[in-house]
């Protein structure tokens, strides 16, 4: 039996799991998140894992792998770092085993990773390093049509007129958006179209890695997103693309989850090889 905990260090928001793990059974124990805004990221970090320790009743001296992926790879305390792409698809086959594709869309950038049914990740790509599908560019738009981000979604399911938007760079969009405003566009208009502009670009990541069929999770900050998961679904069926598009309610905790049980593989490999690893 193993015990692992998870930290995923994103642009914006740092995710903690801890899990159990006896051979093909595993227990999620504990879960923590909060977003960075200007707080030092290792202090969060030590927050985060004094929080799932709380949870779970577990000492940290009963911890045997503690790993960190995305841009946690500095971290003080961790055992080992893993990449986030084989985090997130790890992640996403444990929240639904039949995902063969996951969709990461992040604070700065999304990407898609075709994967097998092992979460192996087969292939993958990201979106260019313009922030216009990244949830800091919705988070900004909702600030300049004075919406809480936790709006977005519901309102973008209540357009009927969407509202095309440039979906070439985030500046280019932000000028849309003003001049919507100034026209007396609708925010629910505005929200959809830029929804679709998002997923146009998301889908179109997908073709180009081969996704034509199966399962897509979204994992990240957006997955909760249910305009965007919709505009997303809603060009798949355009595009006659045999995909279904899906969000978990923990798909925030992918990666978290991922590298918690990747943490636990590789500890019970090196416990085989007479190779106990230490914390750095």
């Amino acid at each position: 039996m193993t015990t692992s905990i998870g930290i995923d260090v994103g642009s914006g928001v740092i995710k903690t799991a801890l899990f159990r793990v006896d051979g093909q059974k595993s227990e999620w124990l504990g879960r923590w998140d909060a977003r960075i805004r200007q707080r030092d990221a290792h202090t969060l970090v030590k927050e985060s894992i004094t929080s799932v320790l709380t949870q779970a009743g577990v000492k940290r001296e009963q911890i045997n792998y503690i790993a960190s992926t995305g841009e946690g790879e500095s971290l003080k305390g961790t055992t080992g770092h893993f990449y986030s792409m084989t985090t997130h698809a790890r992640g996403a086959i444990y929240l639904n085993p039949e995902t063969r594709a996951v969709l990461d869309i992040g604070a700065l950038h999304g990407r898609a990773i075709r994967i097998d049914a092992k979460s192996k990740v087969l292939t993958y790509r990201m979106t260019s390093q313009c922030a216009s599908g990244s949830g800091q560019f919705l988070e900004n738009i909702a600030r300049y049509l004075g919406i809480g981000q936790d709006e977005i979604g519901s309102l973008s399911l209540q357009s009927t007129q969407p509202e095309k938007v440039s979906g070439i760079c985030a500046v280019l969009a932000e000028t849309d958006v003003i001049n919507m405003v100034s026209r007396s566009i609708a925010p629910c208009d505005i929200l959809r179209g830029i929804h679709e502009s998002m997923a146009d670009r998301l889908n179109k990541l997908l073709k180009s890695i081969g996704v034509q069929q199966g399962t897509v999770m979204m994992t990240g900050g957006l997955a909760l997103d249910v305009g965007l998961v919709q505009a997303i679904q809603d060009g798949m069926d355009k595009q006659q693309m045999n995909t279904q598009v899906t969000a978990h309610a923990d798909s925030l905790y992918a990666g978290a989850i991922g590298a918690a049980l990747w943490g636990a593989f590789r500890y019970e490999k090196l416990k085989e090889r007479g190779h106990l690893p230490l914390a750095s």
